[in-house]
C-alpha cells in the first residue's frame, strides 16, 4: 500500500511462533506480541521516560516542538541485544480553547499520530496544531508524532545509494513488453539483493509486528497507562496490529483510511485491489477536468481528456520536458492527483500548458527533486522491507505477469508502476511472516473510530469495511463519494466533529454514521484571468 509520498523486518523464536499458528486458527497474542520482550522494554522505557529538548533543526520549527528518542530492541526476542533509537516529537497541550479564550481545557494525554507508508515520517505531525480543524484537539492533548524504526532519524534503512534513486527521465509502458519486463525483473533482483548487502541480518526485523511492538514501548516511555493512537493508511493496519496484541493497553484509536487487514490481503491481494481502484479516481480526475474544459482545454469528456494524456505521454517519450521529465515522470505526478484532490488544478493547468507549448510547471511538478532523495530512498527502503517481511508474495514472475496482465487490460493507469514498486519482494532474501489476523472480540477494546472515503483508490473502501468488522465495537464513518486518502481534520465539518467528539469526549455516533462530500476543488484561475487578478 503504497503513500503519495513514495514513488511511488524478528528472531528464530518469533518464526517458530508464527509458523505453528493454524490456518484457520486465531494467532497466540502473547507470543506474537514479543512478551517478555516488549514488557521488559517498556519497563526500561517508562523508567527513562523522553528527555525531550531542542530538535536538530529547531531553526526550521515553531519553538514549541520538541524532540527525544526512545530506545526500542531490533530483535524483541533478544530484549538484551541490539537496542534502536526511534526519534520522537512533541508539542504539548496548549489547554486554550480557540472559542473561548477564558476556558481552560484539562490535558487528557498523549495523542500518538502515524502517517503510514510504511516508510513515511511522522516527526512533523505536531506542527498540525497550528491548523484552526486542529486546535482544540491540540488544546487537549500533546501531539505527539515519531521516526517510526528504519524511518529518517530512527536508524534508517537504506537499500541502495540515493543518488541513483532518481532515474530519470523513465518510460511507463502501459502494455509493457517482454523486453522491457525482463529489465524490470533484473532491477527489482538487484534491488532486493542491496537492501540485503545494506542492512544484513538486520532486514528482517523492519516489519509490522515490531512496529507494533515499538509503539506500545513508545506508549510506555510517554507515561501513558492507556494508548490514544491514530493511524492513516498503512498506519491503521499495524494500527490494528496493535489493537489485536495490546487491547487492554488502549484508550482511544482512530484509523484514518484503514486498509484491508484480511490476512489472505497482506500485502500482494491489497496492491491488486489498489491498482484497479485508482482506474475509477483515475476517471474521477479526468471527468473533472472536463468540467471544467473552459479553463484548461483538455476535452470535454473524461475520454478527450486521456486523449490529450496520452499526447503529452507520446510527446515525452520523444523528448523529455527538461531532460529529466518522462512518462515514468509524468504517471507519478498525476498519482498524486489519485491520492489528493488538492493537486487537481495544479496538475490540470501544467497538462495544459505544457500542451500548449510552456513545460515550466509540468516541469516543476514531475521533475525529480534531487535535493530529495537521501529521504525518498529511505522511504522506499523501509516502505519494501515492512511490505516483503510482513507476509508471503508470489515468488514465480509467471504469477505477477498474469496476473497483472489480466489487469492492465480493464486498470492500465496504475497496474504495472505498482508492479514494479513491488517486484522485490518476489525476491526478497529475508524469512516472511505469517500475517497477524487483526481481530477483536466483545469487550476486548474500547470502542475505536475508522474514518474512509468511499471512493479513496489508495485504501479502497472495502479495507475500512473489513476493519469494521473485525474490531468488535468499532463505529465508521463515510466520507460519501469522496475520494481523498486520509480525511481527518481536512474541510469536512461533519468528519471533523466526529473526530472531535470521540478523541475529546469519547462520544461515537452509531455503528456507521456518513457525511456529504467535501467541494470539489475550484479550477486554477486561466493565464489571462491570473494576468487580470495581478493587476488589481
Amino acid at each position: 500500500m503504497r503513500a503519495a509520498a513514495l514513488h511511488s523486518a524478528a528472531g528464530a523464536l518469533l518464526l517458530t511462533a508464527l509458523s505453528a499458528v493454524p490456518a484457520g486458527g486465531a494467532p497466540n497474542t502473547g507470543a506474537l506480541s514479543g512478551a517478555p520482550g516488549v514488557a521488559l522494554a517498556a519497563a526500561r522505557a517508562a523508567a527513562k521516560g523522553v528527555d525531550f529538548g531542542t530538535c536538530s533543526d529547531a531553526q526550521d520549527l515553531p519553538g514549541s516542538m520538541q524532540c527525544g528518542t526512545v530506545s526500542v530492541p531490533l530483535d524483541y526476542a533478544a530484549p538484551n541485544g541490539k537496542q534502536i533509537a526511534l526519534t520522537v516529537s512533541r508539542v504539548r497541550a496548549t489547554h486554550r480553547d480557540p472559542h473561548n479564550s477564558k476556558h481552560r481545557v484539562p490535558r487528557q494525554g498523549a495523542l500518538v499520530f502515524n502517517p503510514g507508508g510504511p516508510g513515511g515520517s511522522g516527526l512533523y505531525f505536531p506542527l498540525i496544531g497550528l491548523l484552526p480543524e486542529w486546535k482544540r484537539i491540540g488544546a487537549a492533548y500533546d501531539l505527539v508524532g515519531y521516526d517510526p524504526r528504519g524511518v529518517g532519524r530512527s536508524a534508517p534503512l537504506s537499500c541502495q545509494d540515493p543518488q541513483r534513486f532518481f532515474k530519470g527521465p523513465a518510460p511507463a509502458p502501459d502494455h509493457p513488453s517482454e523486453s522491457y519486463k525482463k529489465e524490470r525483473v533484473a532491477q527489482a533482483k538487484a534491488y532486493a539483493r542491496g537492501c540485503a548487502k545494506r542492512s544484513g541480518s538486520a532486514l528482517r526485523h523492519y516489519n509490522s509486528l515490531n512496529n507494533a511492538r515499538d509503539l506500545d514501548v513508545l506508549r510506555a516511555a510517554l507515561g501513558e497507562e492507556r494508548l490514544t493512537f491514530m493511524g492513516a493508511s498503512y498506519g491503521t493496519y499495524f494500527g490494528g496490529v496493535y489493537a489485536t496484541l495490546f487491547p487492554s493497553h488502549v484508550r482511544r484509536m482512530v484509523f484514518d483510511a484503514a486498509v484491508n487487514p484480511d490476512p489472505a490481503q497482506i500485502w500482494y491481494r491489497n496492491n491488486l485491489d489498489q491498482s484497479a481502484a485508482f482506474e475509477s479516481r483515475w476517471t474521477d480526475f479526468r471527468e473533472w477536468v472536463a468540467r471544467h474544459d473552459d479553463v484548461y482545454g483538455l476535452g470535454g469528456t473524461a475520454e478527450a481528456v486521456l486523449a490529450s494524456y496520452e499526447r503529452a505521454r507520446a510527446r515525452l517519450a520523444a523528448e523529455p520536458a527538461g531532460g529529466k521529465v518522462g512518462p515514468g515522470q509524468l504517471q507519478g505526478a498525476f498519482l498524486q492527483a489519485g491520492y489528493y484532490d488538492d493537486y487537481w488544478p495544479a496538475r490540470a493547468q501544467a497538462l495544459s500548458e505544457y500542451l500548449k507549448g510552456d513545460p515550466r510547471q509540468l516541469i516543476a511538478q514531475a521533475g525529480p527533486v534531487r535535493e530529495a532523495a537521501a529521504e525518498a530512498e529511505n522511504a522506499n527502503a523501509v516502505y519494501t522491507a515492512v511490505e516483503c517481511n510482513d507476509a508471503p508474495w508470489p515468488t514465480d514472475w509467471k504469477v505477477w505477469d498474469r496476473d497483472s496482465t489480466r489487469l492492465a487490460r480493464v486498470a492500465p493507469f496504475e497496474t504495472w508502476d505498482n508492479v514494479w514498486a513491488n517486484l522485490p519482494c518476489a525476491y526478497w532474501p529475508a524469512p516472511r511472516q505469517r500475517p497477524v489476523d487483526v481481530r477483536t472480540g466483545p469487550g476486548e477494546l474500547p470502542p475505536t473510530l475508522i474514518l474512509a472515503a468511499e471512493r479513496d483508490a489508495a485504501a479502497p473502501y472495502a479495507g475500512a469495511l473489513e476493519m469494521h468488522r473485525r474490531l468488535t465495537g468499532s463505529v465508521l464513518v463515510t466520507e460519501r463519494d469522496a475520494g481523498t486518502h486520509g480525511i481527518a481534520g481536512g474541510p469536512n465539518r461533519c468528519v471533523n466533529g466526529h473526530l472531535e467528539a470521540y478523541l475529546l469526549e469519547g462520544r461515537l455516533p452509531g455503528r456507521r454514521a456518513a457525511c456529504a462530500p467535501r467541494p470539489e476543488p475550484a479550477p486554477a484561475a486561466a493565464p489571462a484571468e491570473r494576468a487580470a487578478g495581478a493587476g488589481r
